[in-house]
């Protein structure tokens, strides 16, 4: 790989394939990853000059990715770019800057405009990352903002289980499928507040 290529990383393959593809016609060189850990295999490899991530994914999310970043010094600066249609409340936003993220944008992506500020950030470079957050403090901000979603997607989900039954036959399935969907985030939401409190349950506030 030449030097300075944009790393994509989102488990929608639309949204990736779309994100890749308006890039590259823009004369980006463009790599791609699912998830995480695709994201620090690639990043292995290759330092990035900008990476595009989602937060909400499976195996790691952008949080993790970002927190494993930030404790590294020789991937600590590389800037990242949230796009998130799941976590938009303020507080999302807020944990997302503390922990080092260089910019918060919500989905969908308005290209006009997202476009513009990423030529900005190659051209002129980003300010250096913080201070990293020590785990312990990471992970009780991160379980803060993954049980305000769990209680979202529950709610989402109880709403959605009865709209569904008065819906016709004709318009069930891509309701259903809709609603699979957000069961599956809840779950992968619940799984991951489970291993963030056995993480925390094991290691004590630092000093």
């Amino acid at each position: 790989m030449q030097q300075g290529y944009l790393l994509v990383v989102d488990d929608v393959p639309d949204i990736l394939e779309l994100l890749e593809t308006t890039l590259k016609f823009k004369g980006y060189r463009v790599a791609t990853a699912r998830n995480g850990q695709e994201a620090l295999e690639v990043i292995q490899r290759e330092h990035p000059a900008l990476i595009i991530a989602d937060i909400l994914m499976p195996r790691m999310d952008g949080f993790s990715l970002v927190h494993r970043l930030r404790l590294d010094p020789n991937t600590r600066d590389i800037p990242v770019i949230f796009l998130s249609a799941t976590y938009v409340a303020p507080e999302d936003r807020a944990f997302a800057l503390t922990i080092g993220v260089t910019r918060f944008i919500e989905k969908p992506v308005d290209l006009e405009s997202f476009l513009p500020m990423l030529a900005e950030y190659l051209k002129h470079g980003t300010p250096a990352a913080l201070e990293p957050l020590n785990d312990f403090d990471f992970y009780v901000g991160y379980r803060k903002r993954l049980e305000a979603k769990l209680k979202q997607k529950s709610i989402q989900i109880v709403r959605d289980e009865h709209l569904l039954e008065s819906l016709s036959e004709a318009e069930k399935p891509s309701f259903e499928a809709s609603l699979h969907l957000t069961i599956s985030e809840r779950d992968e939401i619940q799984k991951l507040i489970d291993q963030i409190t056995d993480r925390l349950e094991n290691n004590s506030k630092p000093e």
